[in-house]
C-alpha cells in the first residue's frame, strides 16, 4: 500500500461543527503524524493543521467529510514523498 504525506489546512467558522470535525480526525487518528490547532478569537474562528501520512484514498475521503460540515473549509497540500508500507 502507497502512502503520501500531506497537510491539510482548515478553517472552522461554525462552532457547532466541532464536535463532527473532532470525530473525523479521531476516526483517522492512525494517519495523522501531528496537529495544530490555533484559536482566533478576534474573528470568532479557528485555524487547524494537520499532518498526515496515508493512503491517497484514505486522504481525499477525510478532506471531503471535512468539507462537507456546515460552516468548515479544507484545503489539502500534497507532498511527492510516496512511501510503500
Amino acid at each position: 500500500m502507497a502512502t503520501r504525506v500531506a497537510v491539510m489546512s482548515i478553517i472552522v467558522e461554525n462552532g457547532e461543527s466541532v464536535e463532527s470535525l473532532n470525530r473525523i480526525l479521531h476516526e483517522n487518528g492512525r494517519y495523522i503524524i501531528g496537529r495544530m490547532g490555533i484559536p482566533y478569537r478576534e474573528k470568532g474562528i479557528n485555524i487547524i493543521s494537520v499532518a498526515m501520512d496515508a493512503p491517497q484514498d484514505a486522504i481525499s475521503a477525510m478532506s471531503g467529510k471535512i468539507g462537507n460540515l456546515p460552516g468548515v473549509s479544507v484545503k489539502t497540500a500534497y507532498s511527492s514523498v510516496v512511501s510503500e508500507v
